[in-house]
C-alpha cells in the first residue's frame, strides 16, 4: 500500500500562483509513475502532469505545459506540483496519485485525499 497526503491548496486570484505537494509513504518503491489530477465541479477528472518515479521524465497536459512543473523529491518522498498564471476555469480538487505504470486515470492504483484549489476572476 501507499498512503499519499496532498497540501498547498487554496485561494488564490487569477494569475496567481500556487505550490502542492504530495507527501508519499508506504511501499513507494514499488511506485513507476507519480501523477497529479484534478476534478473541476460537475467534470470528470482529468490528467495534469505526471513523471517517472526518478523524476527525470514529466509529462504534461497541453493546457498546463510551460506554467505548472512537476518534480519529485525522492528523498524527502514528495511530489511538487508548482502552478503559476492560474485560470478561474482551473478552479478544481487537485489529487496525488501513484501508478506502476504510465497510464490514464484508472491506471493509477493509489490516490490522495484531495486539497481544494480555488481561482477567483
Amino acid at each position: 500500500q501507499v498512503q499519499l497526503i496532498e497540501s498547498g491548496g487554496g485561494l488564490v486570484q487569477a494569475g496567481g500562483s500556487l505550490n502542492l505537494s504530495c507527501a508519499a509513504s508506504g511501499r513507494t518503491f514499488s511506485v513507476g509513475v507519480w501523477g497529479w489530477f484534478r476534478q473541476p465541479p460537475g467534470k470528470e477528472r482529468e490528467f495534469v502532469a505526471a513523471t517517472r518515479w526518478n523524476g527525470e521524465t514529466t509529462y504534461y497536459a497541453d493546457s498546463v505545459k510551460g506554467r505548472f512543473t512537476i518534480s519529485r523529491d525522492n528523498s524527502k518522498n514528495t511530489v511538487d506540483l508548482q502552478m503559476s498564471g492560474l485560470k478561474h476555469g482551473e478552479t478544481a480538487v487537485y489529487y496525488c496519485a501513484a501508478s506502476r505504470v504510465l497510464g490514464a486515470v484508472d491506471d493509477y492504483d493509489y490516490w490522495g485525499q484531495g486539497t481544494q484549489v480555488t481561482v477567483s476572476s
